[in-house]
Parts: structure tokens; C-alpha cells; sequence
């Protein structure tokens, strides 16, 4: 599994000079300098020169900064190339020969069909660090009659779909954005959701939703104490009224490894 903390992931447009100082004074576990729909068609080019400049002058304070670029341009990988960010994140992945001989680790969108269809092919991609839901293009792909992303009926199978794919080959999974700015108990019901499916954080669209985000996606103080009893029992016994074994040992891993390093 990626060790990067990925619990709350701010994309901020390429294009806005304002907005991208602002998020390097954040300090949020992962930026993503968005090339891709943040950016209208026509100043792709300034963003491109936006972004470099910005990757170069600021000092950021996130832990991991991320750019996304658009599907299929070689501009934006020779900005990445050039620029060398932590992570690239392409969108639309539909092949895991999309992520060849990319110049920095990836995270790769599942938002299409037939990206769903081949998640797991996508996973096993050397280089990747992460899958990431794009339910929007997703419902628009499956042709789903819902104008507001996240929601739909296809959520929760999509979900599970990717959060297996990145597991079974070592990767973060993270969920899409909640869009509806201002609702935060909408935000904590979504996170809440995707964490249930073992999600490690999900894309943000405001600094004020990175503060829930990175709460919930960590581990309460109840989950953690539980967890450590846990791990002090020995083979099988009798805990709280409850029988653990081996499985449960593992569970308490599981929840243990989402605190951050020397907690």
C-alpha cells in the first residue's frame, strides 16, 4: 500500500494564479494542480505556464503536490517532466498502457465504463500509487440520469469495484467530491460512506472541507485503543464479549496503519 496520506486531496485550478498561492500555504495531505476540467479549453497554454511557475516558486507545505493533466497531451507531460512533481494524475483511465513510462508515480482516475470494466488491469500498472473515483464522468458514461456528483445508484458498486482493484495490488483508493460547498454534514455523510468501503480519503473542492476530510478518513481514538487491545491478546480469546482471533489481528493492523508515522 502507497505510504503517502491521501485523506484529503484539494484540486485548485491551473489557471488561478490567487488560488494556487493559497493552497501552498495549506497544509493538507495531498495538492493537485488541476489541468483538466478545472481549466476552459482556451487557456490551457496559460495554465500550463501557471502551474510551472507556481511549482517552482512556492513553497508548499502539503505532503504530496500533484498535477492532472488533460487526457492524451504530451504539453502536460512535458510540463510534469519538466517540472517533476510528486505525483501525476490522469484522468479517464481506460488502459494500463496509458501509465507507461510516465516521469513521476501516478494516480489514475477510474471515471468511464470501460475504466470500471479494467480497474483491476489499471492497478497492476507499474508506477501507480493510487486509483481515484471520478463518479461524475462515471454517471455521465453510464449514461446515469443524475446531475449532481456523487450520487446516483452507481455509487456505492463503483465503490467497491475500485477499492478492491487498489487493494488487491497495494494502492490508495480515494473517492471523488462532494460538491455541494457549505453542507458540511453532506461532506461527512460522503466521507463516511466511501471510509465504510475502506477509502483512504477523498478529493476536495474548498479548503473548508479539508479539515472533515482529514478527520474522518483518520482513525477514531475509540477504533484505536480497541485496536491495541486487540493486538495485546493472544491467539483466540474472549475480548469485550467478543471472540478474536488471527482476523480480527489483522483488522486492528488495518485500522493502526492509518495514524500517522510515530503515533
Amino acid at each position: 500500500m502507497s505510504v503517502r496520506r491521501r485523506r484529503s486531496c484539494l484540486t485548485v485550478p491551473g489557471d488561478d494564479e490567487r488560488k494556487l498561492a493559497k493552497a501552498a500555504a495549506l497544509a493538507v495531505d495531498e495538492v493537485i494542480l488541476d489541468l483538466e476540467d478545472a481549466v476552459a479549453a482556451g487557456r490551457k497554454d496559460g495554465a500550463r505556464e501557471t502551474v510551472a511557475r507556481a511549482l517552482r516558486d512556492h513553497d508548499w507545505r502539503a505532503a504530496t503536490v500533484a498535477v492532472r493533466v488533460n487526457r492524451g497531451s504530451a504539453e502536460d507531460l512535458d510540463l510534469v517532466r519538466a517540472a517533476r512533481p510528486d505525483v501525476v494524475v490522469l484522468p479517464k483511465v481506460e488502459s494500463p498502457d496509458e501509465l507507461a513510462g510516465l516521469p513521476v508515480p501516478a494516480e489514475a482516475q477510474i471515471e468511464t465504463a470501460r475504466g470500471l470494466v479494467e480497474c483491476e488491469r489499471i492497478a497492476a500498472a507499474p508506477g501507480l500509487e493510487a486509483l481515484v473515483l471520478g463518479p461524475g464522468d462515471l454517471a455521465a458514461s453510464l449514461g446515469v440520469p443524475e446531475l449532481t456528483i456523487g450520487e446516483g445508484a452507481h455509487v456505492e458498486y463503483a465503490l467497491a469495484r475500485v477499492v478492491v482493484a487498489a487493494r488487491a495490488f497495494g494502492l490508495a483508493a480515494v473517492d471523488g467530491p462532494f460538491v455541494v460547498l457549505g453542507d458540511e454534514a453532506g461532506l461527512r455523510a460522503s466521507a463516511l460512506r466511501s471510509r465504510a468501503f475502506g477509502y483512504d480519503g477523498k478529493w476536495c473542492i474548498h479548503p473548508a472541507q479539508v479539515e472533515i476530510c482529514n478527520e474522518v478518513y483518520a482513525p477514531t481514538p475509540a477504533e484505536v485503543e480497541r485496536a491495541r487491545r486487540i493486538l495485546g491478546v493472544a491467539g483466540v480469546a474472549r475480548l469485550d464479549g467478543e471472540m478474536v482471533d488471527e482476523a480480527n489481528r489483522r483488522m486492528a493492523e488495518a485500522i493502526l496503519a492509518r495514524l500517522p508515522p510515530g503515533s
